[in-house]
């Protein structure tokens, strides 16, 4: 049985597949094990996303710890999760309409044990190690770009590194507004930032230092429950992963199940289709 319900992952497991490259088997005698099949290793891999479990207990006699590990590192220098982000997106896009007119920006720091490339000593957690996300979302929290870094950087100082990965992102995408609205925190309350937001273009709707304003008041509360959707997620809860492309492997895979989740949820109310629910609320 899949940790994620079936009409959530599959069409997932369908273009992830479809993006692979052709596997070719190069051994000079032609002798190698059977190939595991990709789907298995997929789903053997959104289990670890998902339950945070490590990749030994996970394993098991179709796949062992180190055919998941390899796998793994293939996918992630085939850049395959990038163009399934890419995909969803555009699907969301399509069918129900990403507000990009409205965006918002929030860090959240969460466990890092085992170090790496993304940690760093968390001020919130007595100094152990931890890892921050630097989430960028639409006017209803679909997670568009997701920045990881040390629990131990500043959040106006991932800014930059963000709306970068947002302008790289928008030229793939259509209907992206001329001047969006950002919403954000009081810790973006620097005069870089509004430098910064100045030179690309972006009008910027920041909290002031010291003003006690509700998360509700300004457009924030949509990126805070894009937080929670991530932690919900065993693996970005409490990372394990040493290296940032591991780290920015799980990050896609999680963002293209909340974007597909969303998306169900809302082209309930708007679409027909074969084997729809029969209620927008999946568990």
């Amino acid at each position: 049985m899949s940790v994620v319900p079936a009409l959530i992952i599959d069409p997932i497991r369908a273009e992830f597949l479809a993006l692979l490259p052709q596997w070719e088997d190069r051994h000079p005698l032609g002798c190698r094990n059977p190939r595991i099949p990709d789907a298995v290793v997929f789903g053997k891999l959104v289990l670890v996303l998902v339950s945070g479990m490590g990749y030994e207990r996970v394993a098991d006699a179709s796949c062992s710890a180190r055919t998941l590990r390899r796998r793994r590192d293939e996918w992630i220098a085939a850049g395959v999760l990038g163009h399934l982000v890419l995909a969803v997106l555009r699907a969301y896009d399509q069918m129900v309409g990403l507000g990009l007119a409205n965006l918002a920006v929030e860090g959240c720091i969460t466990k890092s044990p085992s170090g790496g490339d993304c940690t760093g000593r968390s001020p919130v957690d007595r100094g152990k190690q931890g890892i921050k996300r630097s989430q960028l979302t639409d006017d209803y929290g679909i997670p568009v770009v997701t920045v990881p870094a040390g629990a131990n950087i500043r959040d106006h100082t991932l800014l930059p590194e963000t709306l970068d990965a947002f302008e790289a992102l928008a030229q793939e995408l259509e209907h992206v507004p001329d001047r969006p609205e950002l919403s954000l925190d009081a810790g973006y309350d620097y005069q870089p930032v509004y430098a910064d937001l100045a030179e690309r273009g972006i009008t910027g709707k920041i909290t002031a230092r010291g003003a006690r304003t509700p998360v509700q008041a300004d457009g924030r509360w949509v990126v805070e429950r894009t937080n929670s959707w991530m932690n919900n997620f065993g693996k970005l809860r409490h990372n394990t992963e040493r290296r940032r492309p591991c780290t920015e492997f799980y990050l896609a895979l999680a963002t293209a199940i909340i974007t597909v989740r969303s998306l169900i949820r809302r082209a309930w109310y708007t679409h027909r289709w074969d084997h729809r629910p029969r209620t927008p609320r999946i568990r």
